[in-house]
């Protein structure tokens, strides 16, 4: 790169910002006096925050997402109120919300969709607020049951095997699932990408099949191989993985789609004899998360992260929310505080349950709890299906995208997951911190989890009323305090404190470079 040109335009930012500096200082001096000014008995200084901006979903879809009149703030005073938030107390750095973008999902995308139609839905997907500013993804590594046919990266012909991965290919993936996931990522570069694996190649396992059976031990090392060639093929492509997990559901052996057994001392045998030593040092690094399944095990990554020798190379937990309770995260989080905790696979769908649509148990059970329960991040499964729930391969016939593409007309519908996610993704950014809040579920039946964004200092409280009345709930932060009358069965996002000069300032300092940007603790 041409240094002067380098130059020219670092001096040209820093100017931009302390002009900035100086008009948001000339903004806020009339609010200044000097100590003689000031009288003895003055009254006690204002809140910190003036207006809290409210965003409202109701499960009637009545209301989606729809912004609603900002309520005033008023000084805090000795009552107590239904949620208190401790800003002092801080829990988990958030890294994002996202869903998988699966061979059913990229084939949508890719075929019924032209491409400005696909542009605009990613832009919609993946840009930063007011879209849904989704930051993760899963991917699956060969096949799944939401694909459109099996397979897996290195197939060969039946009795043969392919020790040193000669036959290793991406070509099933090279006509829609690699394209879309690059386009998405040239709209979000900084996805964090978590990949998983269905099943081993054929010939590495008991029974030679993609579906059921188990891998043999004298195919782990080749295994590991498998999924590093993995990672170094995708990003080849541009498309890091942040996160590797070993199998998809490795206590369960569907008899429809590819799955595959592995115990917990297979999996923690390959993480420390060989997955994780081929992966350490990489930069950027690609984790490893355990398990990848169900609430309702948590014996199974505790017996992994038990074992030393594995536990060194584990980043953390995955989890999916279909069995069990969310709080078993909490019990793995306790007993391991130093593993990271996400939610991998949540699936909604046209099922009994359901009847009502599924906007209060998604954004209450997966998000609220499951964040409240450790998560860093969750990833819903499908981010697109078909009107027919598909095109899928054995496995679930009802499961629902965040979105869905009708495959005649192209025609995009947005799921009450994608409503339930969007009450988080756009306005709890990567970096922010959880923050201690009263509990209010058991008691008042209004779930809640409060936030304070890294990037522009703001205090976001997301709030889900199961109860079929309204109810008047009053919140405590600070100096501040909110009372807030919240309509029957919906979902509301608050947001106060906002700081825009210093989160535009922020991204200046980030822009010019690591050089001349602060520290942050983290």
């Amino acid at each position: 790169m041409d240094e002067r040109r380098t130059e020219s335009r670092r001096a040209i930012a820093i100017v931009v910002a302390l002009v900035s500096l100086l008009s948001l200082g000339a903004v806020l001096a009339p609010s200044f006096r000097s100590p003689a000014a000031v009288a003895v008995d003055a009254a006690p200084a204002p809140p910190v925050a003036s207006r809290v901006e409210v965003w409202l979903s109701t499960a009637d879809h009545r209301l989606k997402l729809a912004r609603q009149s900002d309520l005033v703030v008023r000084p805090n005073d000795a009552s107590p109120a239904d949620i208190a938030i401790d800003a002092s107390a801080r829990y988990q750095t958030m890294v994002g919300f996202g869903a998988a973008m699966t061979d059913a999902s990229a084939w949508l995308l890719h075929t019924k969709l032209d491409a400005p139609r696909r542009r605009e839905l990613l832009r919609e997907l993946y840009g930063p607020p007011p879209n849904l500013n989704l930051d993760m993804m899963r991917l699956t590594i060969g096949a799944s049951d939401f694909s459109l046919r099996l397979y897996t990266l290195d197939d060969i012909p039946f009795g043969q095997t392919d020790p040193t991965l000669r036959r290793f290919d991406v070509t099933a993936n090279e006509e829609d699932v690699i394209p879309v996931v690059q386009e998405a990522m040239a709209i979000e570069p900084d996805l964090f990408v978590v990949a998983s694996p269905w099943t081993a190649p054929a010939w590495m396992k008991t029974n030679e099949n993609l579906i059921g059976g188990e891998l043999q031990e004298q195919y782990e090392s080749v295994y590991a191989d498998y999924l590093v060639k993995y990672v170094d093929t995708y990003r080849g492509y541009g498309i890091p993985i942040a996160a590797l997990t070993l199998q998809n559901e490795p206590a369960f052996s569907p008899i429809s789609y590819p799955g595959m057994l592995m115990g917990p001392e297979q999996r923690a045998r390959i993480i420390a004899k060989y997955l994780g030593p081929k992966l350490a040092g990489r930069r950027p690094p690609t984790r490893i998360l355990d398990w990848d399944h169900n609430w309702s095990h948590p014996e199974q990554p505790l017996a992994v992260l038990g074992d030393p020798a594995a536990a060194r190379y584990v980043d953390g937990v995955a989890w999916h929310c279909y069995e069990g309770s969310q709080h078993e995260q909490g019990r793995v989080h306790r007993a391991h505080p130093d593993k990271n905790t996400y939610i991998t696979e949540c699936s909604g769908g046209d099922w009994e349950l359901s009847v009502n649509g599924e906007l209060l148990w998604f954004s209450r059970n997966l998000l609220v709890t499951g964040i409240r329960q450790w998560a860093k991040g969750a990833i819903y499964w499908n981010l697109a299906l078909d009107e027919n729930h598909g095109p899928h391969f054995g496995g679930c016939a009802l499961c629902k995208g965040i979105v869905t593409i009708d495959s005649q007309t192209g025609t995009v519908t947005r799921n009450d997951e994608y409503y339930a996610i969007a009450h988080f993704s756009k306005f709890v950014t990567r970096g922010a911190v959880r923050l201690k809040s009263t509990d209010t579920d058991a008691d008042k039946n209004i779930a809640n989890v409060a936030f304070q964004n890294e990037s522009d200092d703001a205090y976001v409280l997301v709030l889900v009323n199961i109860n079929k009345k309204a109810r008047r709930v009053s919140i405590a932060q600070g100096a501040n305090r909110i009372e807030y009358d919240m309509p029957a069965e919906s979902v509301a996002t608050l947001v106060w404190n906002r700081n825009a000069a210093g989160a535009w300032i922020r991204r200046v300092l980030q822009w010019l470079g690591p050089s001349q940007a602060p520290a942050v603790a983290e």
